[in-house]
Formats: C-alpha cells, sequence, structure tokens
C-alpha cells in the first residue's frame, strides 16, 4: 500500500449485511459475472467482521481494522495501519498514518475524500447518521440511496459518475460506497415476491444479482482517470432464521463471517458484464 497510496484513487465499497455464503454460491454458479470479473480467481475471500452491525464495521474499517482472514495462520498484515507501539499487524507494506482515522488521513496525503451513503447509519439526518460521514470532506445521501428503494444502487453508482466527473485531474481520489441493496428489506429484489412474503435468503441473494448488474459502472468511473485500487467487501452479515435468529448485531456464524476482495482496475480497462436471464 505505501506504493499505490497517492498514485491509485482508493475505492471502498462495502456491501452492507451481504453473507459469504450467498456471495461464495453466487460467484460459483456464474451468477455475478461483473463481480467475477475482478475477483482474484473469480472468487471470494472468506474474512471475519471487525464488528457484527454497520456503525461498529465502519468504525473499525475506517480505522484501519479490515475484515480479517478467517484462518488462525495471523497476525495477518494489513493495508492500513494507524501508527499504534506494539502493532503486530504492521509491516514494511502498510500504510501508516498519524490521524485516528483512514479518510483524515488520506485527505492529509493529499486525497479528495467522499462517501456516498445507503444505510440510516449514513442518512446525515441526525447526530448519530452523521459520525460516519462526517470524516469525509464531502459525503452524499438521499432517501433514493437508502434501505427501501428498489433502485438504491443505480442511484448511488450515478452519484458516484458525478462525484468522478467532477474530480480535479490532478488530485487523487478516495470514495467509500456503502451499498444498502442487500439490507432488508430486499424481498422487492426477488422476482414474483410480494411484500406478505417478506425477505429470505433468496431475496438477498437476489438483491446481490441486482448490484452485480450495475457495478461495472461503478469500476468504469473509478478508473476513468488513472489505476484504481479496490477493496470490495461486506460489513457484516444477517440472519434468516439460522438456529431462530433473524438480522444482525449478534454472535452468530453467518453475521461474522464475510467475504472479501481487493484488486487493481486498471484506467479505463472495465467493461460490464451482461447478467444472465
Amino acid at each position: 500500500m505505501r506504493q499505490i497510496v497517492g498514485s491509485h484513487d482508493l475505492l471502498l465499497v462495502t456491501l452492507d449485511t451481504l453473507r459469504f455464503d450467498v456471495a461464495e454460491e453466487l460467484a460459483a454458479a456464474g451468477r455475478l459475472p461483473n463481480l467475477a470479473a475482478v475477483l482474484p480467481g473469480g472468487r471470494w475471500e472468506r474474512r471475519h467482521s471487525p464488528g457484527s452491525f454497520t456503525y461498529a464495521a465502519h468504525q473499525a474499517i475506517l480505522a484501519g481494522f479490515l475484515p480479517t482472514p478467517a484462518t488462525p495462520d495471523g497476525p495477518h498484515p494489513r493495508l492500513f495501519a494507524a501508527r499504534f507501539g506494539g502493532s503486530e499487524t504492521t509491516e514494511a507494506r502498510t500504510w501508516v498514518f498519524d490521524t485516528p482515522d483512514l479518510p483524515s488521513a488520506l485527505a492529509a496525503a493529499g486525497y479528495r475524500t467522499v462517501c456516498v451513503g445507503g444505510v440510516g447509519f449514513f442518512n446525515k439526518q441526525g447526530p448519530l447518521g452523521s459520525v460516519l460521514p462526517g470524516m469525509f470532506q464531502q459525503s452524499y445521501w438521499e432517501p433514493e440511496f437508502g434501505v427501501p428503494s428498489p433502485t438504491s444502487f443505480e442511484a448511488q453508482v450515478a452519484c458516484v459518475e458525478q462525484v468522478t466527473a467532477e474530480q480535479p485531474p490532478g488530485q487523487p481520489l478516495f470514495l467509500l460506497l456503502n451499498v444498502s441493496a442487500l439490507h432488508q428489506p430486499n424481498w422487492f429484489h426477488l422476482p414474483g415476491a410480494t411484500r406478505a412474503d417478506g425477505d429470505t435468503r433468496a431475496s438477498h441473494a437476489a438483491a446481490l444479482e441486482y448490484v452485480d448488474a450495475h457495478i461495472g459502472r461503478l469500476f468504469a468511473a473509478m478508473s476513468r482517470r488513472r489505476p484504481c485500487f479496490a477493496i470490495v467487501c461486506s460489513d457484516h452479515g444477517t440472519a434468516y432464521g439460522e438456529d431462530g435468529y433473524t438480522g444482525h448485531r449478534i454472535g452468530h456464524e453467518v453475521v461474522w463471517t464475510v467475504p472479501y476482495a481487493h484488486f487493481t482496475l486498471p484506467t479505463g480497462s472495465h467493461q460490464s458484464h451482461r447478467s444472465p436471464a
């Protein structure tokens, strides 16, 4: 990361509530053509979230604590880390910063920092919903970006396209996009479903297919000017009845286990793939 910071734009996509098992199944079945095209080896990495719900997970992620590889052979070196005496996950390649959080550190390094929010912790409608977006120089949230909107991701991507179109040519960009489409309610993404059917693992999967259908536009916008280093991951999973649990902010395997990937998008190289019918 010490070679990437400054030379690349940086994109952090948090697929809010996305479960690892669902993400893995869809990638293996060929149902995520745009994501599979950029995932290393076409597969997600299995990791553990630093938090069981959005606010906690993002506070950790934006301090440099990305989801941790779900293998016992640690310590696992981090990409970004605040300077901290005795840290066992900081190595020579880690980009080390001297501020409390990654957005302020990147701003000090010359980046324009932008947040495009999704779920309620980014809606800026009260003090709590202003904490995470307040870390960034600019932040955007509209009701169309939120969880009740069937077209939330399309609206968010359109916002990113506008942000990148206005980006000064010589300044690098760090952009966080919190994707709300996976979060309940998501029943409307499953063809034929009604509100009475409620949210299910199947509608969660359908929401991910919806995101995949439009994510190529996001990658194209972020790699138009210079190479873009992208991190795409879930902040936490969610339960759909496993062991009697529904939702998140609980200590269940489907909540703590999340999909993760990072990769570089070369300048102007990304093209979208059609989703299967």
